[in-house]
């Protein structure tokens, strides 16, 4: 199924469901003005098709002694096909890298990383980020203060 094939209803069971992915049968097919039987068949199929990956529990960071985020751009010194992949296999195996994007810019990566303080950070900068392979420079920016996390 393409994502043009999926229609009102499907998508307000995605948009539901990504609110709150705690929802009942019963509360999801009330929001969307379906009986249980039809959302749940629905719901099934956009699980397996891929367009709902998962569901998860909103985790307050700041609580979990991760709040410090800092954007990493990171410029890479060889950006062939085996040297990207040996990029993006070493970073996914970084616990506090929590993004990774390959960007279309002056710079080759954008990371998101969360650590305690800016000492952890400063830490994984050096042990960590700068020794993956193939970084030729990074420039960090600390977020003060989130003001959209969707």
């Amino acid at each position: 199924m393409s994502e043009d094939q999926l229609d009102r209803i499907d998508r307000n069971i995605i948009t539901a469901m990504a609110k709150n992915g705690r929802l009942s049968m019963a509360e999801l097919a009330e929001k969307v003005g379906l009986s249980k039987t039809p959302v749940q068949a629905r719901l099934k199929r956009l699980e397996r098709d891929g367009y709902i990956r998962g569901y998860a529990a909103i985790v307050d960071r700041e609580k979990m002694g991760e709040g410090h985020v800092a954007f990493v751009q990171v410029k890479l010194s060889d950006t062939r096909s085996a040297a990207l992949d040996a990029f993006n296999r070493a970073a996914a195996a970084v616990p506090e890298i929590e993004q990774c994007h390959m960007m279309a810019a002056s710079f080759d990566y954008l990371l998101k990383v969360r650590t305690r303080d800016i000492a952890a950070y400063r830490r994984i900068l050096g042990e960590r980020i700068s020794g993956l392979p193939h970084v030729a420079q990074t420039s960090t920016f600390v977020a003060m203060e989130t003001v959209k996390d969707r």
